[in-house]
């Protein structure tokens, strides 16, 4: 073993950690040696969106002590920039194994610091978290989840006074504090009990009004209040709320997929508890068949993504992807918008540098400004902030199943974005319309886009050496042509620089500076790589586009679209 590596191991089994942990260690050290290399190589980092990892014993997985030391270092922030001031914190957990204890774990470090702890008694949605920090003029926010990753991860994602997720320049200052947090002996575990504070139905009560408030069409609701809906939790934190919101809407023909409606950290029906996944929204699928439902919904295990499922134009039941997912949502908010007269002259809606193109061409059609953003929703918080008080945010989303309706929240959120996907399915229905037939009419006016997207995983060691290699490649030595057709314009989000290969002239990119890099082909193709922030992948998102005349040339433009994704990929050797 690396002689580093085994002085830390050396530092847990004589340190200030429980009995329980170094046997843990002795155990793996016989049976296991690889596994706590893998442990103990690297100290989990505390990234810009927080901590996510597997759990266990050792200084690069989540543990007590990981989260411990991350809260000091947060805590220790918080007070830096609020000196004299009372400072509050709402935490929230989902259901996954342990999130009640790094929950709680986290409470007592805040508490211990004198910090005010606003903690739910169980379980909760993480919009819901980003809605009680600015409910109760918090300063900032902890949710305790790994969202849709396996069940051996959980995670810990760190929020600021406006309910968004950290960003500059406090998600760097608030790493270089957990950085100076060298030893569990600088974390305060315990001794400020009295600062916190059980919160629960009142804060689900005033949020459950706010997504009612919401809704454009509560008049074609009543109208439509049978329209067969089945909806999946998937072993989350969405039974909580969301059954609760669409009675709140007004829809009383609501099937829960019984399978998956009990929260369970092992998600025991799913090998990933992820609406993107067709294999995870199987069970609700055929119980869509069966009770030939107008729209399925599945949310993932902190209700921050949404999955939705519809029947085709050959009566079959297929999945949306986020990119579709997206255009139907925002495209129903401006058009119910503007035909109930309430749209605003500086409507404005948010989307990011890898969701559909489709979404700029909505924006141009309803005379709506549209911004574009890095990957996550912090940044749409971010923008939204920068905007307020000048434009009226309406909506924003990005292709991950991620949507966040209106401005009193600042997350990604499923719950509201369930009940408004409904309500969309109860005004295209009084229309006379499928979901699936509006989507291909939308098609027909703006074009036909389709989106894939590949993500590559590269685990242990040298996973992330090999993945910042693939990267400087692309940088170094960039194709000329992609399938054919040649590459006429690069985006390098790194160092915010936009080149016309035909011109050479070179423009800047006015965002923040992200590892992504964007390929633009003469023929409209858009394929953009981006290191995950949050686990050990590589993901290539794939955009093409072709004109549709009619819904009867559907399956053929469709069957274009997919040899052209396939073959780029295949040009690209990324399969």
């Amino acid at each position: 073993m690396d002689s580093a590596i085994q002085q830390k191991v050396d530092q847990w089994l004589q340190g200030n950690f429980d009995e329980n942990t170094k046997n843990e260690i002795r155990r793996l050290q016989e049976e296991n040696p690889q596994e706590l290399v893998d442990s103990f190589y690297q100290n989990l980092e505390f990234g810009t969106g927080g901590l996510r990892g597997i759990m266990g014993v050792g200084t690069n997985r989540m543990n007590k002590y990981t989260v411990g030391m991350a809260t000091q270092g947060y805590a220790n922030y918080l007070k830096q920039i609020y000196p004299g001031t009372e400072i509050k914190v709402a935490i929230a957990h989902d259901s996954r194994n342990n999130s009640r204890f790094f929950a709680e774990t986290t409470a007592n470090v805040f508490a211990a610091n004198g910090i005010k702890v606003f903690l739910f008694e169980n379980l909760r949605p993480t919009p819901e978290l980003s809605f009680a920090i600015r409910t109760l003029g918090c300063q900032g926010g902890v949710v305790c989840t790994a969202s849709h990753n396996p069940k051996e991860y959980n995670g810990y994602k760190a929020y600021w006074n406006d309910g968004g997720q950290l960003v500059p320049p406090h998600d760097k200052n608030v790493i270089a504090e957990v950085e100076k947090i060298k030893s569990v002996d600088d974390v305060q575990w315990s001794g400020g009990e009295e600062n916190i504070t059980i919160i629960g139905k009142d804060i689900d009560e005033q949020y459950i009004e706010m997504v009612k408030g919401l809704s454009v069409y509560p008049e074609i609701i009543e109208k439509q209040s049978d329209l067969k809906i089945v909806y999946t939790p998937i072993h989350g934190t969405g039974i909580t709320l969301v059954p609760k919101v669409l009675e709140r809407f007004g829809f009383k023909n609501v099937h829960i997929v019984a399978e998956q409606q009990t929260p369970d950290g092992n998600f025991p029906t799913v090998a990933y508890p992820n609406p993107e996944e067709k294999e995870t929204m199987s069970i609700g699928l055929q119980k869509a068949k069966e009770l030939d439902a107008d729209i399925l919904l599945g949310t993932d295990p902190d209700a921050d993504r949404v999955g939705i499922g519809i029947k085709n134009h050959h009566g079959e039941w297929v999945l949306m992807n986020g990119n579709q997912t997206a255009v139907l949502a925002f495209n129903y908010l401006l058009e119910a918008r503007k035909e109930k007269g309430i749209a605003q002259p500086n409507d404005m809606i948010i989307t990011t540098i890898v969701t559909t193109g489709m979404v700029d061409e909505l924006a141009k059609g309803n005379n709506v400004a549209c911004y574009r953003v890095l990957t996550g929703f912090k940044w749409i918080a971010e923008m939204i902030r920068l905007k307020e008080g000048k434009e009226n945010y309406i909506v924003g989303g990005e292709e991950s199943f991620g949507l966040m309706i209106g401005d009193k929240i600042r997350d990604k959120d499923a719950v509201s974005a369930v009940a408004l996907l409904c309500e969309m399915a109860a005004y295209e229905k009084e229309k006379g319309r499928t979901l699936f037939e509006k989507l291909v009419e939308l098609y027909i006016k703006y074009g036909f886009y389709k989106e894939h997207l590949i993500s590559i995983t590269k685990k242990g060691m040298d996973g992330q050496q090999q993945i910042a290699a693939m990267m400087q490649g692309y940088r170094e030595h960039p194709p000329k042509e992609i399938n054919g057709a040649r590459v006429v314009k690069i985006l390098d989000y790194q160092s915010s620089k936009a080149l016309d290969v035909l011109t050479g002239d070179i423009t800047d990119i006015h965002l923040p500076k992200s590892n992504v890099l964007q390929f633009v082909t003469e023929d409209g193709s858009l394929i953009s790589a981006r290191p995950s922030g949050t686990e050990p992948k590589i993901k290539f998102y794939f955009s093409v586009k072709e004109k549709l005349e009619s819904a009867a040339q559907y399956d053929a433009v469709e069957k274009i679209l997919d040899t052209k994704i396939a073959n780029i990929i295949a040009d690209m050797k990324l399969q």
